[in-house]
């Protein structure tokens, strides 16, 4: 009686007053492309130090 908008009828009215998304641009979120950019750059860093470190230690 007293029901709301399903929540797929709110998510279709969102979308659709959103603009175009760019070409080219892959993160509407910017949050999420820090956290993309962070994780990135420690699994490299983390490889470099690890291959360093053993390096160090002389295991080939």
């Amino acid at each position: 009686m007293f029901r709301g908008k399903t929540i797929e009828e709110r998510i279709a009215e969102r979308q659709a007053g959103r603009p175009a998304l760019n070409e080219g641009k892959h993160f509407e979120h910017g949050p999420a492309r820090f956290i993309f950019l962070f994780v990135i750059v420690f699994v490299v860093v983390g490889h470099l130090a690890g291959l360093l470190v053993l390096m160090a230690l002389g295991v080939h």
